[in-house]
């Protein structure tokens, strides 16, 4: 009874999770060639990531051995730890016309890490 039960509610989840990406990609799909509106889509997606992580997710964190080998089992297994991957400046800067790169060699040049070999700014 317990198995059935807990493959319902895993159907059900699978489920709504379907459904939840396909509206998420629907959404995307009608902010196309908007970066504004796609920047807040992916700023309320970081802030429910964690909003979900710090709340609901550390309250149910395993208190037994048992319970946290099955985890992290799973975590191997399944597809390791979520991750909201940002976008470095570099790689959007990219996107940006050549026409413009002489104005924004400045700009390139002052967001890359300072070489520690380099004594010329001493």
């Amino acid at each position: 009874m317990v198995d059935a039960k807990r493959a319902g509610s895993e159907a059900w989840l699978e489920l709504n999770l379907q459904a939840t990406a396909s509206s998420v990609r629907e959404l995307a799909q009608h902010c196309r060639g908007d970066s504004l509106k796609l920047l807040a889509l992916l700023r309320l997606l970081e802030s429910l990531h964690q909003e979900i992580r710090e709340g609901l997710f550390q309250e149910s964190l395993p208190d037994n051995r048992q319970a946290l080998y099955s985890l992290l089992k799973d975590i191997e297994t399944v597809g390791g730890w979520p991750y909201i991957h940002r976008m470095k400046l570099q790689l959007l800067l990219k996107n940006i016309s050549t026409e413009a790169n002489g104005d924004l060699s400045v700009l390139v040049e002052a967001t890359q890490a300072p070489n520690p070999k380099d004594t010329t700014a001493q």
